[in-house]
């Protein structure tokens, strides 16, 4: 039986990224019925108002108002929505498509792995910042241009990881044992590769979530994310960048946001790594 203290010890901070990740995925799916307001409606008396903490502020405004009048919380609350749904199909497309390219890489060797190790060092010698503010300065944003430009941005971490465990992977006695008895390759690759490779793609993933969210707030604070129309963390810091001095709360709410999501997914990606790995294990 297993004791409580030490799970608990053990995994304290891999629950405190869950709870972080879940609290933060529960209020984007609920946001209509969490927000106090509509995030974009507009009241110009009530503008500018301060957290209800400090002096001037009130209790219809939790988290104070903007230049527009308009509801921090609920703005933070909706801006839950874009930036995780952009985190979330930026890993799911990086991971396709690393994971594909990392097991073909590992699998087939050859001009196959040297070609695509190639493409791989291409990627990693281009700055990303700059590559994706000119591709969506160029061809404009909005969402799905965030997600593959992010998705771009990341199928590589999954493609080295993913590689190198194939390439340990096959060498194994029953992948021998596969091809002896003439499974199909494309059978070998579902069934005996892959599911070796879903753990290090688990684990990256949970950091690459993290990274995707924060580079969409980067990219949307610069002006070629995601629509202005709709509320973003990142947006939401372009739009309070002007009243740092005046009204901290503007920039700090969606800040915090981000840096709580982003810690509570790095804490996630330790703890599946902790577990994953066993050289890590304690």
């Amino acid at each position: 039986m297993i004791r409580a203290q030490p799970f608990l010890r053990r995994n304290a901070l891999g629950l405190i990224g869950l709870t972080i990740l879940f609290v933060a995925v529960a209020c984007a799916l609920a946001a209509p019925y969490v927000a106090p307001y509509s995030p974009t409606s507009i009241s110009l008396v009530a503008r500018m108002k301060p957290p209800a903490w400090i002096e001037g502020g009130s209790l219809s405004h939790l988290l104070g108002t903007d230049n527009l009048g308009r509801d921090i919380l609920s703005r933070v609350v909706h801006g839950a929505r874009i930036s995780l749904a952009v985190g979330f199909a930026a890993v799911i497309l990086g991971a396709l498509i690393g994971s594909t390219i990392g097991i073909l890489a590992g699998y087939f060797g050859g001009w196959i792995d040297s070609g695509l190790s190639f493409l791989i060092d291409v990627q990693l010698s281009f700055p990303f910042t700059l590559l994706a503010i000119f591709l969506l300065a160029t061809f404009g944003g909005g969402f799905w241009p965030v997600v593959l430009v992010l998705a771009l941005a990341t199928w590589v971490n999954y493609a080295r990881v993913v590689r190198g465990k194939v390439m340990s992977v096959k060498g194994q006695d029953f992948v021998h044992a596969a091809q002896t008895v003439g499974v199909p390759t494309l059978g070998i690759l579902r069934h005996h590769i892959l599911p070796n490779a879903v753990s290090p793609i688990i684990v990256v993933a949970s950091f690459s979530m993290a990274q995707a969210i924060l580079t969409e707030a980067a990219l949307s604070f610069l002006g070629v994310g995601v629509d202005g129309s709709n509320p973003s963390w990142g947006t939401m810091l372009n739009d309070g960048r002007s009243y740092l001095q005046s009204a901290w709360w503007l920039t700090a709410m969606p800040g915090i946001a981000i840096a709580l999501t982003v810690l509570g997914g790095n804490l996630c990606g330790d703890w599946l790594q902790d577990r994953f790995d066993p050289r890590l294990a304690r």
